[in-house]
């Protein structure tokens, strides 16, 4: 794929042609996670993945597919690349004439995901801030983040999810995946937490906060579900988007 992002990849897509700035917070604290050439060659790594996620990777990836009913109909859209499997198996469950967007801000990473999927994979790529989808309203079934919040300053965070519901449409769903306040019993509340306080200094505010406390306010959601999993420090969260005239209920 081409950093210019102007040419296809079979049929994976990539249909931004200006690339926007790469946030300050992201060059400062995740370049050698996302940024630097060598964070691909490096954590681009099944068992690393999982290994930073305590074992838990693959339970969240099912937990994700299982909610989608392994189908994905209609347009999905991934709001930020993830190193690991969750793509392609994504992809395996779009349904016939449906597809899977995944916008991400760096180049890099979108390079790296391409390299991940079929040569007939309905995919597109698009390189855009996930604080500024550029995305009509209401354009997606369904909208996924996982394991990117916790990575964002609160405004961005804020300005993420208020995009988010954005470009589902009515009754559409989106799902969240990331970190959750841990129960107290839960040993490694009181060991991750200051290891990622080195070296995720955004992610202190999952472990302390619910992630209703940066969504909108203009009751543009209702609350489908919530699950938790490893103690307490993971959650998947599944919002759908309110239909006109009804109110946000269930935070």
């Amino acid at each position: 794929m081409k950093n210019n992002f102007d040419a296809p990849v079979s049929t994976c897509v990539a249909v931004k042609k200006v690339l926007p700035a790469i946030p300050q917070y992201l060059q400062a604290h995740y370049w050698w996670a996302y940024v630097h050439p060598r964070a691909v060659h490096v954590f681009e790594r099944q068992w690393l993945v999982n290994l930073i996620l305590w074992g838990n990777y693959k339970r969240l990836c099912n937990a994700v597919l299982h909610d989608y009913g392994h189908q994905l109909p209609g347009r999905t859209l991934q709001i930020a690349c993830a190193y690991g499997d969750l793509t392609p198996r994504l992809a395996a469950c779009v349904a016939p004439g449906g597809s899977l967007e995944i916008a991400d801000i760096l180049p890099i990473q979108l390079e790296n995901l391409a390299g991940k999927l079929g040569p007939q994979a309905p995919i597109k790529l698009h390189c855009m801030d996930s604080a500024a989808l550029g995305f009509a309203d209401a354009s997606f079934d369904r909208a996924l983040l996982f394991f990117l919040l916790h990575e964002q300053p609160q405004a961005v965070r804020e300005r993420t999810l208020a995009e988010a519901l954005r470009v589902v449409r009515p009754g559409g769903t989106l799902t969240i995946v990331d970190y959750a306040p841990p129960s107290r019993f839960n040993p490694l509340r009181y060991f991750w937490k200051p290891v990622l306080d080195r070296l995720e200094p955004f992610a202190r505010d999952l472990f302390s906060e619910e992630v209703t406390a940066w969504l909108p306010k203009d009751g543009s959601f209702v609350s489908l579900g919530k699950q938790r999993f490893f103690g307490g420090m993971y959650q998947m969260l599944t919002l759908k988007v309110a239909e006109t005239g009804k109110t946000s209920a269930s935070r």
